[in-house]
């Protein structure tokens, strides 16, 4: 790159950068975010630092293809590639933390010296300080940066459940709705403008306790979020999605939230589908839905065709039972108003997908996703008689092979639940080894099956290709030899 920072067009020419191992830095932008705009400065300053490294800026709402493909829902947002896989994530403007990023996945400029711009007074340096400044300045706050992440106490608990519940719908944004302070935050108060619902919201700018306590509180890491009755509904992507379908107006009246023209939604209460609110759907299309729910073991009702799904959500559900190698039927639910309508009914369950296991719903494409990545859908399949049921022995084989580097830990890497499993972590990082993990905490048939499988009774248990390395302290030992990286590299 030459030290220049170069604007990607297309998701292709990403992708095919990314493939050639070298590293990558992207910032995800927007022209209207004033962070976006300090940041943009210290990353063209680092483009200078680090020559040998790709820089690449995206405009987050112009590239959304690429913007979706990183789940990409606040800016500024940086990720970090190196080997073709994505090595490192930052949210928000934070210009230290993106420095000591960019010098660990961009290396050192000559061998044997130090990566350092913040400290060393090179081209980003001074760049950095100033961005710091800014941006406190229009936080109005003299804190920016990391805030150290902690616990949510039952204190702050009681607060954010008050607030949540503190109105029937309710945002949490950057800003106020008279004056977002993000594009995201302004589409879904412009949304809810339109829908004709009254809302609550609160400016999670004005408290950083609220801010980092609701995205542990929700496990919901950006903002905005909206909440319905207390329940999470999700961010702005979700909302642009479930406004377009007209599932959003939906879920209002499911939850009995009439918009301020209360007589348009009587109306629309009575419109094609089958749906009376009175007496419930009618004996045929009741009767129609529970055929197709149970015309295939599983069933999934998705927008479109698994070969052309017409929504992210209906592909990601796609993918996952693909993934899972498991024969499914579908239902085009564009291709028919009535089973569209009556489904949400007959379910209970208002948007689209909707995953179906011998004619019970499993729920939506984020429940499915959750399922999997817990093992919990294996087991829900194989309980099923879907899936040949997995030994214990065979299940372990797979976790252990799931990543080149398999961690097994109490707690997850961005919130450690022992000191043990922290200081590996903290190890792993620091060498810049990418690495997957498993919170042992969360499965106890795991938990006590790893031990007589590796034969080693404590945790954390580090992996390299199926074989176990050790614990903290074989993992500690081989780092201060400086033998840790090339363990895990061989």
């Amino acid at each position: 790159m030459g030290g220049s920072v170069k604007d990607v067009q297309s998701k292709q020419e990403l992708d095919d950068l990314v493939r050639t191992g070298a590293p990558v830095i992207l910032h995800f932008w927007a022209s209207w975010c004033e962070a976006s705009k300090h940041m943009d400065k210290v990353f063209s300053h680092l483009a200078i630092d680090f020559p040998l490294a790709n820089f690449l800026r995206v405009e987050a709402e112009e590239q959304a293809e690429i913007s979706e493909a990183y789940s990409i829902s606040a800016v500024p947002f940086f990720v970090f590639a190196k080997d073709g896989k994505t090595f490192d994530t930052l949210e928000g403007a934070d210009p230290s933390s993106l420095a000591n990023k960019v010098a660990k996945v961009a290396g050192f400029i000559h061998p044997g010296e130090p990566a350092a711009p913040a400290s060393l007074g090179m081209a980003a340096g001074s760049t950095v300080l100033e961005a710091v400044k800014d941006i406190a300045k229009d936080n109005g706050s003299s804190h920016v940066g990391n805030q150290g992440k902690t616990g949510t106490n039952d204190a702050l608990n009681k607060r954010l459940q008050q607030l949540i519940n503190s109105n029937t719908v309710m945002i949490f944004i950057k800003g106020t709705p008279e004056e977002p302070r993000c594009g995201f935050s302004r589409k879904v108060v412009d949304i809810l403008k339109e829908e004709k619902i009254n809302f609550g919201s609160f400016d999670i700018l004005s408290d950083n306790e609220v801010r980092e306590g609701l995205k542990k509180y929700s496990n919901w890491p950006t903002f905005p979020q909206l909440y319905c009755k207390g329940e999470l509904l999700g961010g702005c992507d979700i909302v642009i999605a479930m406004h377009e379908s007209g599932e959003l107006k939906d879920v209002f009246r499911d939850h009995g939230i009439q918009s301020t023209e209360s007589e348009m939604v009587k109306e629309a209460g009575t419109g094609k589908g089958g749906i009376s609110e009175s007496t419930g759907l009618s004996a045929t299309l009741n009767s129609r839905l529970k055929s197709i729910v149970n015309s295939s073991p599983v069933m999934v009702f998705i927008k479109g065709k698994p070969d052309e799904p017409k929504c992210g959500f209906s592909h990601k559900a796609v993918e996952i039972l693909k993934q899972e190698k498991v024969d499914f039927g579908s239902f085009d639910i564009l291709s028919d108003e009535e089973v569209r309508q009556g489904l949400k009914v007959y379910s209970n369950w208002s948007s689209y997908p909707q995953i179906y296991v011998k004619g019970e719903l499993i729920g939506g494409s984020d429940i499915l996703l959750e399922m999997q990545k817990s093992g919990e859908l294996r087991k829900v399949l194989a309980e099923k008689g879907i899936i040949q049921k997995e030994s214990l022995e065979d299940r372990l084989k797979k976790l252990v092979t799931s990543s080149p580097v398999m961690l097994f830990m109490k707690g997850t890497p961005d919130a450690p639940k022992c000191g043990f499993s922290s200081k590996v972590v903290n190890a792993l990082k620091e060498e810049g080894v990418p690495f997957g993990s498993f919170d042992i905490l969360s499965d106890e048939e795991v938990r006590q099956g790893l031990k007589v499988f590796s034969n080693w009774p404590t945790f954390p248990q580090l992996y390299y290709k199926g074989e176990l390395i050790g614990g903290c302290d074989i993992i500690l030992e081989l780092k201060d030899n400086g033998e840790l990286k090339s363990t895990l590299t061989e």
